[in-house]
């Protein structure tokens, strides 16, 4: 499916990815477990506020545009809701409950477009950054649409963030990691039931935790 002509995007795209591309070490893994057309629904780990743009960059080496369910306070800076909207990203408003941005994921899947979502709905707070148990918003858009999971997971974007004004020097080493499309359709009939909710994302959080258990043992020593 060809790519839609979206000056915002393509904004976005010219002014971020020469400076990640230089000033990052980057390493990513698993490219092909990206379908290179049609719908796809990813879920991915979040360490740190870096992680959007490692994702969206991993997904842009893939040859995909995402399209992220982002916090809706993000939108409250005047040029950044200017950037997000013209970039067709998905505002969600966090312990609203409303149904409008699962929609809107919803409609982006069914135009065969990638949906990014973060299950723990903010960033990890555990310790040792393994995931937390999450939202179960992930398993009723996979179930709803019919839609494989593609977990991917980032490691290293912690650094950037945690080392304040010293992230800004060259060579850190961000690494991210895409596992093998899960089919979790088996589930459909009892997309309403909360136990199979919770299973449904279970099962997409623990192959996530394998996914960053695997990048952290390999990650080199600071």
């Amino acid at each position: 499916m060809p790519r839609r002509r979206e000056p915002w995007m393509r904004f976005a795209e010219s002014v971020l990815i020469p400076p990640l591309t230089v000033w990052f070490r980057w390493r990513f893994e698993g490219l092909s477990n990206v379908p290179a057309e049609g719908p796809v629904l990813v879920a991915a780990n979040h360490i740190s506020h870096f992680d959007p743009l490692a994702h969206a960059f991993f997904l842009e080496k893939a040859g995909r545009r995402p399209r992220f369910l982002a916090k809706s306070e993000l939108y409250r800076n005047p040029l950044l809701r200017r950037v997000l909207q013209g970039a067709r990203q998905i505002p969600v408003r966090r312990g609203s409950g409303e149904s409008a941005p699962v929609d809107a994921a919803m409609r982006s899947l069914r135009e065969g477009e990638v949906v990014v979502v973060y299950p723990e709905g903010t960033v990890t707070r555990n310790g040792d950054l393994t995931p937390m148990a999450a939202k179960t918003g992930i398993a009723r858009l996979t179930l709803a649409s019919g839609v494989p999971v593609v977990p991917i997971a980032v490691w290293g974007s912690q650094f950037v963030e945690r080392l304040g004004r010293k992230s800004f020097r060259p060579g850190i080493s961000v690494w991210v990691k895409a596992g093998v499309p899960r089919d979790l359709s088996e589930h459909e009939e009892n997309q309403e039931d909360p136990e199979t909710l919770r299973k449904v994302t279970d099962a997409v959080m623990s192959e996530l935790a394998l996914l960053v258990d695997d990048l952290r043992a390999r990650y080199p020593r600071r």
